[in-house]
């Protein structure tokens, strides 16, 4: 024992980096990540990753040692809040005395029959390293910001496709109406067709909807829908019906002090006590806050209480259109929206800083 506060962040997501970036900075911790992956890529840029595009991409044992952040590459199976004790599925420990949980959420490949055997996602890079060459007809499942995303790039970057949005709501119906208008224009000037309509089953053949209608495509991308690991459950944290932790206004699992959680894997409330959306907009301030606060723990202060706040809802629609959505702090519609390349641009810039803000 070194006699320093043993730190450890499980998930090298948005909220997870962010979380460590900030907790090393108490000179009295060690602070240890523990991630699957070796590699990080944006999540925001897996849309362009699927239609062939290069992104960057960084290895995050190197990025994180360099700042002092010890990386061990493996999957946890279990937490013991009894012994503070990470259980990985090698079969070796990691001690903590604080620990962060923010292992983020995958894609929900269980809301229809065939999804998990012959849909394929893009929500992890792994995910879209399974997907296979693109021919013939694609059909995108989900009109959220991820399916329009997947639907306008391939669309773009790749003529030679036939793509298909099937969504059971209008796409970008979330939004205000200039805002969908505009989403839905752009989608038939790409020559995207879209089928408002549920689907009822993923066949090796295509779609099956619920009206009985079958949709043939080469392949489906599946883009609707996101679950959580199972971990948290598992280890006997307090959650809910989705496996999602509970958590107090200061982000600490209800009822367990030493334990955080935060990102897509816990229910964050945001003002007037709405659930934040699942977004690195959400999770990478709420990880900064949580690993603050936790190295402010540690020198005995005591955080204030967190609170999401939005501001923008961006959407890219290719490379060279987009939406810009602007929101008002409880993530409800606000009047302004820009479109066009000045909103291609807008988001760009977002997602670089994003991706700069994880590996600072």
């Amino acid at each position: 024992m070194t006699g320093q506060h043993r730190i450890v962040v499980l998930g090298a997501g948005y909220a997870g980096l962010a979380a460590a970036r900030q907790a090393v900075k108490a000179k009295s911790a060690r602070v240890t990540v523990i991630d699957l992956h070796t590699e990080f890529v944006d999540r925001v840029r897996l849309h362009q990753v699927a239609a062939g595009q290069d992104v960057p991409r960084w290895e995050l044992r190197k990025t994180l040692e360099a700042k002092g952040i010890e990386f061990v590459a493996g999957r946890a199976e279990r937490v013991d809040t009894a012994t503070r004790r990470v259980e990985l599925a090698s079969g070796g420990v990691v001690e903590y005395d604080s620990l962060i949980y923010a292992l983020g959420s995958r894609a929900d490949l269980g809301m229809v029959p065939g999804a998990a055997e012959f849909a394929h996602t893009v929500a992890t890079s792994e995910d879209v390293r399974r997907i296979p060459a693109l021919t013939g007809r694609i059909a995108v499942v989900g009109g959220g910001p991820t399916g329009i995303e997947t639907a306008t790039e391939l669309a773009e970057s790749r003529p030679d496709l036939e793509v298909l949005l099937v969504s059971a709501d209008e796409p970008g119906g979330w939004l205000i109406p200039k805002a969908a208008a505009h989403i839905r224009a752009v989608l038939d000037r790409l020559g995207v067709r879209v089928h408002v309509a549920k689907v009822a089953a993923v066949t090796a053949a295509g779609l099956e909807l619920v009206d009985g209608e079958r949709i043939a495509a080469e392949t489906v991308l599946w883009t609707t829908g996101f679950t959580v690991p199972e971990v948290a459950a598992r280890s006997g944290l307090p959650v809910d019906a989705r496996d999602r932790v509970l958590v107090d206004e200061q982000l600490r699992v209800q009822g367990i002090p030493d334990v955080y959680a935060v990102g897509d894997a816990a229910i964050m409330l945001g003002h007037n006590g709405r659930e934040a959306r699942m977004s690195c907009q959400a999770a990478q301030p709420a990880g900064k806050y949580i690993g603050a606060a936790v190295a402010a723990r540690v020198r005995g202060k005591t955080p204030a209480p967190y609170r999401v706040r939005f501001v923008l809802t961006c959407v890219s629609l290719g490379r060279r259109d987009g939406v810009v959505q602007f929101m008002h702090a409880d993530d409800s519609n606000g009047r302004t929206v820009l479109t066009g390349r000045t909103a291609a641009w807008i988001k760009e810039q977002i997602v670089r800083a994003v991706g700069r803000a994880a590996k600072l």
